[in-house]
């Protein structure tokens, strides 16, 4: 029996999780909720239906897993908790600062409701929190390094897209390739936020809207730019579509340690990914682990978990006798 998925939020993200269930031939897509007119969007799976949000308490024996695609600026903070009453959820909660907060509320409507949500998923929180644990545990003498991109963040372009006279916008993070260097050479650099990393926003605004006021909201908004050098060029409409219709990112996690009995010995790791399309990959990390969400709800493993909390073997379609014989 395949598993149902639902796709809730038909952006960028919800086109990707959609292309994902394509490839995976044990889970298949129920339905796509939408804010919008369900007329009005055209999804690519002739057996899935579109519905309105408004309606999805009637879908509760209908779906297995539901995977939330909304930003986690301001969809994700009350979505996640409401949908988690009548679903196992999946999520891609990305601001940092606000994961331990968010899973609480998160555990609370699970743990009431008999439902699994997993929080934070895709690359980073996701896979490189996952590479962030594994060398800590392995190189407990060391230091940790995250670099971001080149490449657009989807959380943060939404960030400035929601800022009051913005009518379109795409955020690109930069490494700052000296300080990536140091740390690949083993000095063991001590970085602040500002000194890894820039941040470039291109903004088309809307007509008189106030460029110097959407300027500040931008360069400081707390969490998001606040603690970055960033450049913000307002572009119109032509060239944005031109030269910003990609959504490219990618990175690095980084971990130098020392092993030996005075610590004479140096070692790194270093995980990286290049990605053409962000959303697309986080949406295959998604469904991914709605697989395993499915498969905790079945042990009746309640609760709100991370990628922390769930072994990368309850990922794969592949049972264990297949993942030793092939991948181990």
């Amino acid at each position: 029996m395949s598993i149902r998925i639902g796709i809730i939020g038909y952006g960028n993200l919800g086109r990707g999780v959609e292309c994902a269930i394509k490839q995976n031939d044990d889970l298949e897509l129920a339905a796509v909720f939408t804010r919008r007119d369900p007329a009005s969007v055209k999804i690519l799976t002739d057996t899935a239906k579109v519905v309105n949000v408004s309606e999805i308490a009637d879908w509760k024996d209908k779906i297995d897993v539901a995977i939330i695609c909304g930003g986690s600026a301001t969809d994700l903070p009350t979505q996640t908790p409401e949908y988690s009453k009548y679903f196992n959820c999946i999520d891609s909660f990305d601001t940092h600062a606000r994961i331990p907060e968010h899973f609480e509320n998160v555990n609370k409507v699970c743990l009431e409701n008999n439902k699994v949500s997993v929080i934070s998923i895709g690359w980073d929180p996701g896979l490189f929190s996952l590479n962030r644990l594994l060398g800590n545990a392995v190189l407990p003498d060391g230091k940790d390094y995250t670099f971001w991109g080149k490449g657009v963040s989807q959380g943060h372009s939404d960030a400035v897209r929601r800022i009051k006279g913005v009518k379109n916008a795409k955020q690109y993070t930069i490494p700052v390739e000296s300080a990536l260097e140091k740390v690949r050479n083993g000095e063991n650099p001590e970085l602040t936020t500002r000194e890894k990393h820039t941040r470039e926003c291109f903004v088309v605004l809307e007509e008189g809207a106030d460029a110097k006021e959407v300027e500040r909201q931008i360069v400081t908004m707390p969490n998001y730019f606040a603690d970055y050098d960033t450049t913000v060029h307002f572009i119109d409409e032509e060239e944005f579509n031109k030269n910003h219709s990609g959504i490219p990112h990618g990175g690095f996690v980084l971990r130098s340690g020392k092993t030996g009995w005075n610590g004479e010995t140096n070692h790194m790791i270093e995980f990286s990914l290049k990605l053409e399309s962000n959303p697309e990959f986080t949406a295959s990390v998604l469904v991914a682990y709605a697989r395993a969400a499915y498969r905790l709800a079945e042990k009746k493993d309640f609760g709100c978990k991370t990628i922390f909390d769930i072994p990368l073997a309850m990922l794969s379609a592949k049972d264990g006798a297949e993942l030793r014989a092939t991948l181990l």
